[in-house]
C-alpha cells in the first residue's frame, strides 16, 4: 500500500509545468516531440507553448504561377484561428502562398495574434490590403521582420505599419507595385532601428522617401527600380551605414551615383556591391567605389559593359580586401584590364569569368600561372546576398 502510494506521489505526471517544459526542449527528434504531445492533453498543451516557429504547408520557398496553382492546402481566416489559438508562443510565422487569407478574415483575428510574433511572412498573399495589415500590425508592435513580396499594399499601409511596429528592422517590399516614396519614408523616420529592407521591382519608387534614413540600415535591394533616380541612391547610402547594395539592373546609371560632391563617406562601410547588368556604369563611379570603400569584399559587375581599362586598374590599385569578383559577359574587359586585376587585388580568392570576348585565352593562363591562389570560375551567380538579414 505504501509502496503504490509512493509511487503515484513520483510519477512524472506530478511534475510541474517548468520541468515539462525543460524535458521537451532537449528532445532531439521531431518524433520524440510528436510522442510526448500524444501523451495526454496537459503534454500536448506543454508541446503547443513551447513552439516558436510555424510553416504552414502552403508557404512556398519559390513563387511561380504554376507552384501556387498546386498548392492543395487552402489555408483560411478559420484555420488561422484555430492554429494562433493553439500555438500562443509564436514568434515566428510563414504565411506564403496563403491566397485564400483576406482583410475580412483578418480582421476576425483581432487580440489572437501572438503577442511575442516577431517575425512574419506574408509573401504572394494576394488578398491581404491596407485594412488586414493594418488589424495585423496593432496587435503584434513587437514585430521586427515582416515580408510582403508582392502583396497589394499602398502607402497607406506601410504607414499604419510603421506607426505600429516601431521595433521593425528588416522589411521585404519587392514586387509591391502600388507603393512609392512616401510610404517610404513612413518607414525610415518611424522605424529608426531599421536594419534591411528590400524595394526591388517596386516601379513607382524613386529612393527618395529614404532620405534621412537610420544608419542602423546596412541592406538595400534595389534590383530593377526602373524609376530609381540619384537624389534616390543619394537618400539611400545617406545614413552610412549600408554593408550591402543591390542596384543591379539599372539603365540609366553613367556618371551620376548620388554622392554629393564627391564624399565617399557615406559608402565606407560597404562590404558587398552588386551593379550586375548596369551597362552604363562608367569608370569613374567605378573608380570612387573602389577608392571609396577599403571594407569592399565581394562585387558584382557582371555585364557592365561600361568598365573599360581605366576602371579595371582602379580596382586592383585599390581593393585590397577584395575577395570575390564577377566580371562575367564583360565586354570591355580585355588583357590589359585582366592584368591590372591579376597584378592587383591582393586579397582576391574566387574571380566568376565567362564570355568575355576581348579576353584572350594566353592572359586566363597567365592568370592561372601567377595568381594560384585564385579560383578562376565559369558560373555566373546572380544574388550574392548576405544570409543574415530577414532571419531572427
Amino acid at each position: 500500500m505504501k509502496n503504490s502510494q509512493f509511487d503515484s506521489l513520483t510519477s512524472i505526471l506530478h511534475l510541474p509545468d517548468d520541468c515539462l517544459h525543460f524535458i521537451f526542449q532537449r528532445l532531439d527528434s521531431s518524433s520524440d516531440r510528436e510522442s510526448f504531445g500524444l501523451t495526454c492533453h496537459r503534454w500536448l498543451h506543454i508541446q503547443n507553448s513551447s513552439r516558436r516557429s510555424l510553416q504552414l504547408c502552403c508557404s512556398l520557398s519559390h513563387f511561380t504561377p504554376i507552384s501556387l496553382s498546386q498548392s492543395s492546402t487552402k489555408i483560411n481566416s478559420f484555420h488561422l484561428y484555430k492554429l494562433l489559438n493553439r500555438f500562443t508562443q509564436l514568434e515566428s510565422l510563414s504565411l506564403s502562398g496563403c491566397t485564400e487569407l483576406s482583410d475580412s478574415g483578418f480582421s476576425e483575428l483581432a487580440h489572437v495574434w501572438p503577442k511575442l510574433l516577431r517575425s512574419l511572412n506574408l509573401d504572394c498573399c494576394f488578398n491581404i490590403r491596407d485594412h488586414g495589415l493594418s488589424y495585423m500590425a496593432s496587435d503584434c508592435p513587437g514585430l521586427v521582420i515582416i515580408s510582403l513580396y508582392r502583396c497589394n499594399i499602398t502607402n497607406a499601409g506601410l504607414q499604419t505599419l510603421s506607426r505600429s511596429c516601431l521595433a521593425l528592422k528588416d522589411v521585404n517590399l519587392s514586387y509591391c507595385g502600388f507603393i512609392s516614396d512616401p510610404g517610404i519614408r513612413s518607414l525610415s523616420q518611424n522605424c529608426r532601428h531599421l536594419r534591411a529592407i528590400s524595394i526591388s521591382h517596386c516601379r513607382n519608387v524613386k529612393g527618395t522617401g529614404l532620405q534621412g534614413c537610420p544608419n542602423s540600415l546596412e541592406y538595400l535591394e534595389a534590383d530593377s527600380c526602373s524609376r530609381l533616380s540619384p537624389g534616390g541612391i543619394s537618400a539611400a547610402i545617406s545614413g552610412g551605414g549600408l554593408k550591402y547594395l543591390n542596384l543591379s539592373n539599372l539603365f540609366w546609371f553613367g556618371s551620376a551615383f548620388g554622392m554629393p560632391g564627391g564624399d565617399t563617406r557615406c559608402i565606407s562601410n560597404l562590404r558587398v556591391v552588386n551593379f550586375r547588368l548596369c551597362r552604363t556604369i562608367g569608370d569613374d563611379i567605378i573608380a570612387r567605389i573602389a577608392e571609396g570603400c577599403p571594407l569592399l569584399e565581394e562585387w558584382n559587375l557582371a555585364l557592365c559593359h561600361g568598365v573599360k581599362v581605366s576602371g579595371w586598374e582602379s580596382i586592383g590599385a585599390s581593393c585590397r580586401k577584395l575577395e570575390r569578383l564577377h566580371v562575367n559577359r564583360c565586354q570591355n574587359l580585355c588583357d590589359r584590364g585582366h592584368q591590372a586585376l591579376r597584378n592587383g587585388c591582393p586579397g582576391l580568392r574566387k574571380l566568376y569569368l565567362g564570355s568575355c570576348r576581348q579576353l584572350s585565352l594566353r592572359a586566363v593562363v597567365m592568370f592561372k600561372c601567377l595568381r594560384g591562389d585564385v579560383d578562376i570560375i565559369d558560373d555566373e551567380i546572380m544574388c550574392i546576398a548576405p544570409d543574415w538579414a530577414f532571419r531572427l
